[in-house]
This record gives structure tokens, sequence and C-alpha cells, in this order.
């Protein structure tokens, strides 16, 4: 008999996106599935809109608003498949994705072994998501895979990775006191229990692209910078403990350095625990530098109002693709 495979979606103020994604998780070739949707709380029609697959088997749930976090923790506790397919409620998985990385656990035969997948970003039009290929798109070993994250400042998004119950236990809950980056530091874990990944360019993903309102957007919010830090500390210590090597050193201190514009000034605390992690690590942190197009407004009006610019017109940027998307969308281009 096939393995079965939970698929596992959180959802939140989702009423806009959430009859998609529960469509792509029913459409799935892979027969032997369940599908369990713990909605968090939402004020919008999110629950009402999911109860309306329960004929379809789907098994809706509604918790006391507590995140997401603890939302995929719900679900999980619900499932009993022998793999997991974590899905937020705005992305979509192409119909044969679970059969293709299923494919790939018949051949490789170990329940530790991590299975990924392609992942293309879109507006509204996802069959023009655009898949964009990084280092970590192969077969890798965890300590190679954790060390391009870190070094070339890359990630995976959530909905690419196919993982077995037995590695989704040992990897532990998703951590709920985590306000962003709670998925990079998840599977981080995820990694440092399995025996490698496995990419399958086959299966592919859909991921919805949002603004300044995303869950994983940081802005200036200190709370979230609070949590993004203790990512970032998690990151070096998964690291450093698969392979406590000077290449590994030395990815650490470029991972905090890609990372210091967030916190540059507004959080000299934090930067200046950065600086000592960096010396110890056998390197040093440079203040941030602005590309050329933001360079002359700090030169004009100071570091802060460059660094909200710059934060602040790649969002405009992607609501007029946003908008010009669904504009095509509605006219059926």
């Amino acid at each position: 008999m096939d393995a079965m495979v939970s698929i596992l979606i959180p959802a939140f103020n989702a009423q806009d996106w959430i009859a998609d994604t529960i469509y792509s998780a029913l459409a799935q070739t892979w027969s032997r599935k369940e599908i369990i949707v713990v909605d968090d709380g939402s004020a919008d029609r999110t629950l009402a809109v999911a109860r309306q697959f329960e004929s379809h088997g789907v098994r809706v749930v509604l918790q006391k608003q507590q995140g997401a976090s603890a939302a995929r923790n719900n679900a999980f506790s619900l499932s009993k498949g022998d793999y997991i397919q974590w899905l937020d409620a705005d992305d979509l998985l192409a119909p044969d994705k679970i059969a293709r990385q299923m494919e790939v656990v018949k051949q490789c035969g170990s329940k530790r072994t991590l299975i990924s997948a392609a992942w293309g970003r879109f507006a509204f039009r996802y069959h023009r998501a655009e898949f964009v290929p990084s280092d970590l798109w192969r077969d890798l070993p965890p300590n190679e895979w954790l060390l391009s994250k870190m070094a070339k400042n890359l990630f995976m998004q959530p909905a690419t990775w196919l993982v077995s119950r037995e590695l989704t236990e040992a990897a532990g809950p998703w951590d709920a006191q985590m306000m962003t980056d709670d998925d990079g530091e998840y599977f981080c874990r995820v990694l440092m229990q399995s025996d490698g990944v496995r990419f399958v360019p086959e299966a592919r993903v859909y991921y919805r692209m949002h603004g300044s309102n995303s869950l994983s957007y940081l802005g200036l919010s200190s709370p979230k910078l609070d949590s993004q830090f203790r990512s970032l500390q998690l990151h070096i210590s998964y690291l450093l403990s698969l392979e406590d090597s000077e290449r590994a050193r030395a990815a650490c201190v470029t991972f905090m350095q890609n990372w210091m514009f967030y916190f540059y000034p507004e959080r000299p605390d934090l930067v200046g625990r950065m600086r000592e992690m960096a010396q110890g690590l056998g390197g040093q942190l440079e203040a941030p530098r602005l590309s050329w197009k933001y360079s002359w407004i700090k030169q004009l009006f100071g570091w802060k109002f460059a660094k909200r610019t710059r934060l602040f017109l790649p969002g405009v940027k992607r609501s007029l693709i946003k908008s010009w998307d669904k504009s095509l969308f509605r006219l059926g281009v």
C-alpha cells in the first residue's frame, strides 16, 4: 500500500486565497492523502470558505489565534500521514508535486532523506511564475546545504519540502515564539536530523508574492528584529554543530554581514552582539552599504531616511506588479 501524505495548511485571514490552495491540495495525483486546515482565529471568511471543502474530505479546525507555527503544530498533532507536506494558505502545489517526490522516496529507501522541489514566485497568474534556480536546487548533504544557504543568502520556500513523519518527529515542533523566520529555523532542525537532501526538479511549488503585510516582512519592527536575531544565532549554532571549519565560520560571518542592514543603526545592542560573534569566529563586520540607487539619498537626507526608502520602494514595486498581474488575470491573459 502506498504511504499516506498529510497536507497541512495553517490559515489566517486568507479568504482570497484559501480556496485555490485547497483545490491544489485536492488535485494532487498522489491518491493516499489527507488535508487538514487549521484556522488561526481569522477575522475574515477564511473559516467559512475552508469549510465548504469538508464534503470533499478536508478536515477544518479552528483555534484561538496563536500564530502560524502554533497552527502548524496543531495540524501535525491531528495528522496521521507517513509523510508531511506543509502548505501555506496562499501558495499552490503543481498537481503531480507530491507524486514526483514520492517516486524519489521509493528510490532512496530512507525515511531520513529530506525531499525538496523547485519553486517560483507569482502574484495572480501562477502559470507565469518565475522559477529561478539557486545553488540549493540540487542534492546535498546537510552541512553543504546549510553552508550554501548562509554563505550565499539563499532560502527554500517551505512548501517545497516533503518530510517523513519520522524525520518530522525527530526535528521537534515549530517554535511558536518566533515572529519571523520560523520556517528557516525549523527546517534547519529538520535538515540536521536528515541524511541529506534530494532535489526533485520536476516537482513544483507556486509561491504567492506579497509585500509589507507578509509575515516574513521585517521592516523596522523591534520584536521581529529580536526574533530574526534569535534565528540568526540558531543558524550559526546549527551549522557549526555540523561542521566547525574555517569555511563554515566564514559563512557565518557572511551570513551576519548580509543581515546587518536590517539591524543597523536602530538596534545598536544587536549590532554590538553581532560584531562580538563575528570576532569570535575570526572575522569582523562592516557597517552596511547602500547601492548606488540609494547612496545619494543617504548623502542628502541621512542613513535612516535612505534605509526607510530602501525598505519601502521594493514594496511599492511589488504592489504595482501585483496590480498589473491582477488586471491581466481578470482579462484571462
